[in-house]
């Protein structure tokens, strides 16, 4: 059995590593512009057609949640999946009030 509020702050922590400064700031404008939103699978997706450059940024928050993911899953003998599930409930809990949140499949403004 794992420590649910042990990796709560794991997880608060880690969706702050593995977006740093430079990244941040990108991410930041993306959600707030309502270009990119938090799904309830843990990552970041286009809320509608992506240019290359949202494309991109997608890509690389993604890839570096995933591994950071796979890491508090191993730390804690849990499913990636379980991390994810987890991680997703933390990021749309603190999604501001404006920015796009997917549920149910449907992009919604929080």
């Amino acid at each position: 059995m794992f420590n649910k509020q042990l990796l709560f702050r794991t997880l608060a922590s880690a969706l702050l590593v593995v977006s740093p400064a430079l990244w941040a700031l990108d991410l930041q404008e993306a959600k707030s512009q309502g270009l990119v939103g938090e799904t309830a699978t843990g990552y970041i997706a286009p809320v509608s057609a992506p240019t290359a450059e949202v494309t991109a940024l997608v890509n690389d928050i993604n890839r570096q949640r995933k591994a950071e993911y796979e890491r508090i899953a191993g730390q804690n003998k849990i499913a990636v999946k379980d991390v994810e599930t987890l991680a997703a409930q933390k990021a749309i809990e603190k999604t501001p009030a404006g920015q796009f949140v997917r549920s149910n499949g449907q992009w919604q403004r929080k």
